[in-house]
């Protein structure tokens, strides 16, 4: 993609989730001939931040093999106190749940995370339940997410998911940090380490979006596991639950900002990269 049609994607996102809203500061500035990294734009959301789901850059450019971090989780916790995403060089997978932050790594460990470290992929918000469920009778994660749509009120908005439950088996994993240069997603997940839990409590975190963000952020369902006592979790490949309660946080505005330097200048977006999100699932 090149800059002009940039711009005008850019464009497009905000008229498209933001119109009618005043006060916005743009991703991009002027700065001695150069254009400022995005910790240093300001986000300059308007409205209710609860409302709000927030984004740092594109699942493509994560598919690309873009993963430098370029907002520090110290801002990050600013838009939310729930959500998912990654850090700098893809080590490891993140989850934020009840504004704790922490870094799944490929011991399938759960560590706090300090303000410093970075993400160059990640999408939280301020979580507030508007649909709860009881799920009574046992499910895996086809009858889980098939379950949930059934009772969206639409599946066109954007949904903070959350499921508090017992689980007679988890599967999950966590990626390596990657060296540059840096490989697509579909090639670093070839090395992932690969959690099986049994007979376990614990909550999912995650998001359905709508199918036609494909390639801002994952169509259908992206979820993460942590377990009751956090110690332990990673991106859910496979489930078998036995019951739980789920809840869906409706977020009727979308944000996100996107790297103003680095690789995301120079990737090419806009391909069709199923194939890949389909290996990165598995």
């Amino acid at each position: 993609m090149n800059k002009k049609n940039l711009i005008i994607f850019l464009i497009l996102l905000s008229v498209t989730f933001f119109s009618g809203c005043t006060g916005f500061t743009g991703n991009f500035s002027e700065k001695s001939g150069n254009i400022e990294s995005i910790e240093d734009s300001g986000s300059g959301i308007c409205g209710n931040d609860s409302e709000v789901l927030y984004q740092v850059s594109t699942i493509d450019a994560l598919l690309q093999g873009v993963y430098d971090g370029v907002l520090p989780v110290a801002e990050l916790e600013t838009h939310g106190d729930f959500g998912i995403g990654t850090f700098d060089g893809l080590e490891g997978e993140m989850l934020a749940l009840n504004g704790s932050y922490y870094q799944i790594k490929t011991d399938g460990i759960a560590y706090p995370v300090s303000g410093e470290m970075t993400t160059p992929f990640a999408t939280v918000t301020y979580f507030e339940a508007d649909e709860s469920f009881r799920l009574e009778e046992p499910a895996n994660l086809t009858e889980l997410e098939a379950f949930l749509d059934l009772n969206l009120p639409s599946e066109n908005l954007f949904y903070a998911v959350r499921v508090d439950g017992d689980f007679s088996y988890i599967k999950a994993r966590s990626v390596p940090r990657q060296e540059k240069p840096y490989p697509k997603l579909a090639d670093a997940v070839s090395t992932q380490s690969v959690f099986e839990f049994e007979n376990i409590s614990g909550t999912l975190v995650g998001f359905r979006t709508p199918e036609y963000v494909k390639g801002v952020n994952v169509p259908g369902y992206h979820l993460h596991f942590i377990t009751e006592d956090r110690s332990a979790g990673g991106h859910v490949l496979d489930l078998e639950m036995e019951s739980g309660d789920a809840a869906l946080d409706i977020t009727s505005a979308f944000f996100m900002e996107l790297p103003a330097s680095g690789d995301f200048y120079n990737v090419e977006l806009g391909q069709d990269l199923q194939a890949d999100m389909e290996k990165v699932e598995k």
